[in-house]
């Protein structure tokens, strides 16, 4: 068989790769010949592996033609002997697919590094045939299975690195065999069992780390045995027992993190010295007790120090020669004895020149505050001391720390003034003074922290006034004075700025004056409490424009007048206090419309008329109205007399009205039967006139429904911009093409969900249109508020505008709160829709285009043409047990629940699953039908592998960039919050509705995640 026949036979196995030795021992061939027909199994397998990778976006495979050798490849190394492929490297290539099985045919492969991808599905067991592999390297991907036991064919490994993936079952007792393993890595990934004892007889290992995992029992003792080992991580497990003592032995140890378990017992005397190489020591969140061993002093290389969370007990010792300790955490520990000499060591952390977070809060720690504080090293960021029994005052030396930003001394018994040089900290984020015996004026000073995201004094002895500078600290989110002895006015630059969005807590204090009205500037504030004031004059009407509000406390103040009608805007307040006051006139309707207002109390003041009986007012828990003497009717548990308007006056009076009565019978009677006439004639001729006036009026106010005023085009028509009112009153006009089909449907569906809704985050309509047009033709609108800013989708994907645009170069970008604060607003309408109106509606087609803007950047959910009454709010059909329904797939490709393609009918999961999509897009900027998703890969997927250590990456990067005049939320907890947003995302797509996260949970998670990220 000559040559030209071999390369025939060999063509023929490229399906199922050949193996070269067995062509060259078949046909006796030379060695020559094995060497040739060794690359092309080589090339072959690389063409396989290719064809297993379904996502190429870097273009990576390009170059993995014949146009040149294999060993030119992007990615592969060759050796230079035999010019066989001994490496192949993909990292970081946002590959997705799977790792081919012929993979195992790569024989005189050594390294395999894929890590940092999007791959899946199982490994691979034919790895366990790459006998010359020295280093497998596939962690940070989305792999799934357990681990192969055929790796323990690789018997010269060192390096096993599998970490952050979804590999489930136990480590494999088969891999003890792997006697070369140096490095053995599966973290973050879904692992149980036990840490198996034979990882004590891999005497070759030195990093072992498992952390995040499910794995339980207690540490083995053989770890002992591991002289080599210099990396332990075993953190955020199911761990118990105690650290067997040999372990301690182990010289050469670098890393122990062993935090986040059920471990306990205490730590040897000797520490320091028997783990003299040490660079961080993590035991955090676990059941230690004790003592902290002085000799860890000894440990001159110890960077990070954990132990937070824990029953150590006595006093921390000198750390004076750990000159590189960067952080040090003993949070939440019973240390100290509550006295003099508690804070000694604290001298010893001037030696420490790169500390960067000093947390020894929570503990029971007395003494004085020292003065050399101050000559800690400049690069201290996080200084937490709070919660401990210190006193003294703070010293004023602690402004030389100019890179601080967080500085906790809150719970503690300092006292003195607040020193004026706390305003030279340019950095600092966050200041918490409170519950101190703190005297004297706030600083003006303080006005100068441009970067203060969160200030609070409460519960100290302050006097005088707020400091108007404060106004200057423009990314101030909450300002915290409860419960002092200020005094004076409340200036108009504090109570007016913009950027207080958390909360603002000005009671328990002794401020006069009214209310300023700059108060409406607080239209992101969450909570606002100024009870137990002497603030007097009328509740200004521009309170109403706080539309976030929450919880508005007032209690116990001068205040007088009426209750303003605005506030009937705040839709969102959950509790309101007006108790204790001088308020007069009737209790406003609009408090009934207050859908989730839980608690209103509006006791003890001079309110009259009738009590209503609906909303709040059902519950006589939730309302009180108690010391209003001139108040009737309500529900019976108020107790309150009966309303009664109107009585007979007197005798005389009766016997006129009778008369009255008697002559003006006739008269009625003939005046009824004429208007009756009048009006059927009325009818007639103006019934079709009346319609023609509707049409005509929208008609005008669009200019003809020109194409200069269209705003869009949707499924079933289109929208158009209109004035009314001669230009006092912008509308945006549905108009349904009656052409198409399911347009007329679409109409009465959205009709029928608009009239039995109202929420702060539905698209308000204000009228409808069903009427003719100017040619006879049948004429149907919907007429609605106009949302100035547009829709969503306008600012995730805007289209370019033209040259000669007014506003040409102004950038459509959305920083992270704002697109947070639309995402807890969609998700607030749906929580509305699902589970507070009569029947449950679901949308059906939720997606960026139909989320609008108005003038705040408050999002509104309109569009409701495919909405549906649902009256099973969990409704789930299993596909596999429900025959098909006839409604067809709802919505938009992409945001559409996978199980409406599958016939189920439409339930509140479908639009969890739309929301979970529509978050996604928010914070990635990719749509769900974005050209990169193909395949496996779509926008679910692409999320969820990346996350959490990937997120900056995938997310719009636009959220990293701090613009002027936004808030600086500090890039760590730009990414932590972003982590969980997404997180929401991924846990509201999933493919199964009964795992989807509730919309309710998503509320509250994303409320929590804004209180986070703004401190």
């Amino acid at each position: 068989m000559g040559h030209s026949n071999l390369s025939s036979l060999v063509s023929l196995c490229s399906t199922t790769i050949c193996s070269a030795l067995v062509v060259v021992s078949v046909l006796g061939i030379g060695s020559t010949t094995y060497a040739i027909e060794g690359k092309e199994a080589d090339r072959l397998a690389l063409l396989e592996f290719k064809k297993g990778i379904t996502h190429d976006p870097f273009m990576v495979f390009s170059s993995w033609n014949n146009s040149i050798g294999f060993c030119q490849w992007q990615g592969v190394t060759c050796g230079h002997r035999h010019r066989r492929v001994t490496k192949l490297r993909l990292v970081a290539q946002n590959l997705v697919g799977s790792i081919s099985p012929f993979i195992g045919n790569l024989s005189f492969l050594r390294c395999l590094h894929l890590q940092s991808n999007s791959l899946i599905h199982e490994i691979p067991p034919e790895i366990g045939r790459l006998r010359r592999l020295r280093e497998l390297r596939l962690h940070n991907n989305t792999i799934s299975g357990r681990i192969p036991t055929n790796v323990s064919g690789c018997m010269h490994i060192e390096v096993l690195s599998l970490a952050n993936n979804y590999l489930v079952g136990e480590i494999p007792v088969d891999l003890s065999s792997l006697s070369k393993l140096k490095k053995f890595s599966v973290g973050y990934n879904r692992l149980k069992g036990i840490i198996p004892p034979f990882l004590g007889n891999l005497s070759s290992l030195e990093v072992l780390s498992a952390p995040f995992n499910n794995l339980s029992g207690s540490i083995p003792h053989s770890l002992g045995n591991l002289m080599n080992l210099e990396y332990i991580a075993l953190g955020a497990n199911l761990l118990s027992g105690t650290i067997p003592a040999r372990i301690f032995n182990l010289s050469s140890i670098t890393n122990f993190d062993v935090g986040v378990n059920q471990i306990h017992g205490s730590l040897p005397l000797d520490l320091g010295i028997t783990f003299p190489n040490l660079q961080n020591l993590a035991l955090s969140f676990n059941q230690f007790t004790g003592s902290i061993p002085p000799s860890i002093s000894n440990a001159s290389n110890l960077g990070f120090l954990t132990i937070a969370g824990n029953n150590f007990t006595g006093n921390i010792p000198s750390l004076e020669k750990l000159q590189k300790l960067q952080w040090l955490s003993t949070t939440g520990n019973p240390l100290g004895r509550g006295e003099a000499d508690d804070l000694s060591f604290l001298f010893s952390l001037t030696n420490a020149t790169i500390l960067e977070l000093l947390a020894v809060n929570n503990n029971s720690l007395g003494g004085v505050l020292p003065k050399y504080i101050s000559n800690f090293s400049s690069t201290l960021k996080v200084f937490l001391i709070d919660e401990n029994n210190i006193a003294g005052i703070i010293p004023s030396g602690i402004s030389n720390l100019f890179n601080l930003e967080r500085l906790y001394l809150r719970n503690n018994q300092l006292s003195g003034t607040i020193p004026h040089d706390l305003g030279k900290l340019q950095n600092l984020q966050e200041m918490l003074l409170s519950d101190n015996k703190l005297s004297g004026n706030i600083p003006d000073s303080l006005g100068n922290l441009s970067r203060l995201i969160r200030l609070d004094l409460k519960s100290n002895n302050l006097q005088g006034s707020i400091p108007s500078s404060l106004g200057n600290c423009q990314s101030l989110l909450s300002l915290d004075l409860y419960n002092n002895s200020l005094s004076g006015a409340i200036p108009p630059q504090v109570i007016g700025l913009s950027s207080l969005s958390v909360y603002l807590d000005l009671s328990q204090n002794h401020f006069t004056g009214s209310l300023p009205i700059e108060v409406g500037n607080l239209k992101n504030l969450g909570a606002l409490y100024l009870s137990e004031n002497m603030l007097s004059g009328e509740i200004p009407s521009s309170l109403g424009s706080c539309i976030k509000m929450e919880y508005l406390a007032m209690e116990e103040n001068l205040f007088l007048g009426t209750i303003p009608s605005s506030l009937g805007s705040l839709r969102g307040l959950q509790q309101l206090d007006l108790s204790r006051n001088n308020l007069s006139g009737k209790i406003p309707d609009f408090f009934v419309d207050l859908k989730v207002l839980e608690l209103l109390n509006l006791s003890y003041n001079n309110l009259e008329g009738l009590v209503p009986i609906g909303g709040v007012f059902k519950n006589s828990t939730a309302t009180s109205v108690v010391g209003n003497n001139l108040l009737c009717g309500g529900i019976p548990e108020m107790e309150l007399p009966k309303c009664n308007f109107g009585e007979p006056k007197k005798k005389k009076k009766l016997t006129i009205i009778l008369i009255v009565f008697g002559i003006l019978g006739t008269t009625f009677v003939i005046s009824f039967l004429f208007i009756c006439w009048l009006r059927k004639k009325r009818t007639e001729s103006t019934s079709n006139s009346s319609e023609n006036m509707s049409y005509q009026s929208l008609s005008k106010a669009t200019g003809g429904f020109s194409p200069n005023n269209l705003l869009g085009v949707g499924s079933f028509g289109s929208v158009y911009k209109g004035i009314l009112d001669e230009g006092r009153k912008t509308i945006a006009v549905k108009v349904l093409n009656l052409l198409q089909r399911g347009a007329a449907k679409s109409f009465l569906a959205e009709c029928e969900a608009l009239r039995n809704i109202r929420h702060r985050n539905l698209l308000k309509v204000l009228t409808v249109c069903s009427s003719v047009d100017f040619h006879g033709n049948d004429f149907k609108a919907l007429v609605y508020e106009f949302m100035i800013h547009g829709s969503l989708e306008d600012w995730l994907h805007p289209v370019a505008q033209d040259q000669d645009e007014e506003h040409e170069h102004e950038p459509r970008n959305l920083n992270l709160y704002q697109r947070l604060n639309i995402a807890i607003d969609v998700a607030s309408a749906l929580e509305y829709l699902h589970y507070h109106c009569q029947m449950p509606i679901v949308h059906c087609d939720l997606k960026p285009s139909n989320v609008l803007l108005d003038d705040e950047m408050v999002g509104h959910v309109g569009d409701f043409g495919l909405a549906k009454f649902s009256p099973k709010v969990n409704h789930i059909i299993n596909s596999s047990n429900e025959q098909s329904s006839s409604i067809g797939i709802r919505g938009t490709i992409g945001y559409t629940a996978p199980e409406y393609g599958m016939g189920n009918e439409v339930s509140v999961y479908g639009d969890v699953y739309s929301y979970g999509i529509l978050l996604l897009e928010m914070f990635t900027k990719k749509g769900p039908t974005d050209g990169m998703f193909q395949g496996a890969l779509d926008l679910h997927s692409f999320v969820k592998v990346a996350l959490p250590h990937r997120v900056m990456e995938i997310t719009d990067p636009i959220l990293f960039q701090e613009r002027e005049g936004e808030r600086n939320f500090g890039r760590n907890k730009i990414q932590e919050c972003l982590i969980s947003i997404l997180g929401i995302g991924v846990a509201c797509s999933t493919n199964q509705p009964g795992e989807r996260m509730n919309i309710i949970e998503v509320v509250a998670q994303l409320h929590m995640i804004k209180k986070k990220l703004v401190g």
